[in-house]
């Protein structure tokens, strides 16, 4: 079974990430495996420098910052930018997926919703915080500009509108509250894997 798992920005999802993995439960970060895929794969490289320029690379490794700063202004830039990445990721999750050996693997991704994986998914997990919270947490984290936290959260969908695509939801406020309902989850995601 493929579990999906996620949340908008600042709302913890690598944490309770983290908790899955200390129940021996496999755990495919999306983001990370397109950062490895951008920095590594020579054909991501070409179609990014063509949609954003030479500036989008020094040497082999992707300057990061520069794409960031053209796609989040650009909307289009940001949709053909998911284009070129999420279908490599599907591959590479799909070559990893069979390499498990698992009752369920979790498959951690910031836009399954937006980007219409949670189809791809058994059941899907949201990740939820407030909006106080996930800024507080983001500062600390990133050291960015409220106002930069904020843009990069509307480019995101509510919890609002994820709640009605997902099948449970962990609210991460309490980390030991967050940890039972990972284990609440776990057991409830075995029995149905089960049936």
């Amino acid at each position: 079974m493929v579990v999906g798992l996620t949340g908008g920005i600042g709302s913890g999802k690598t944490t309770v990430a983290g908790f899955f993995k200390e129940k021996d439960v496999p755990v495919y970060i999306a983001d990370d495996a397109g950062k490895r895929l951008l920095e590594t794969s020579a054909e991501i490289r070409e179609k990014v420098i063509a949609l954003i320029g030479e500036e989008a690379y020094t040497g082999k490794s992707p300057n990061r910052k520069h794409i960031a700063s053209v796609v989040f202004k650009e909307s289009e830039k940001l949709e053909a930018l998911n284009k070129i990445i999420h279908p490599a990721v599907a591959k590479d999750f799909e070559n990893w997926q069979h390499k498990q050996n698992s009752a369920y693997v979790i498959y951690e991704a910031a836009i399954l919703f937006e980007a219409g994986g949670y189809k791809k998914c058994d059941l899907n997990i949201l990740v939820s915080a407030n909006k106080e919270e996930k800024l507080k947490r983001l500062q600390a984290r990133d050291q960015s500009t409220i106002e930069e936290i904020e843009a990069r959260m509307n480019k995101q969908w509510s919890d609002e509108r994820k709640r009605k695509l997902a099948d449970f939801e962990i609210e991460n406020h309490d980390l030991s509250l967050t940890r039972t309902r990972v284990d609440e989850l776990h057991d409830i995601i075995l029995k149905r894997g089960k049936n």
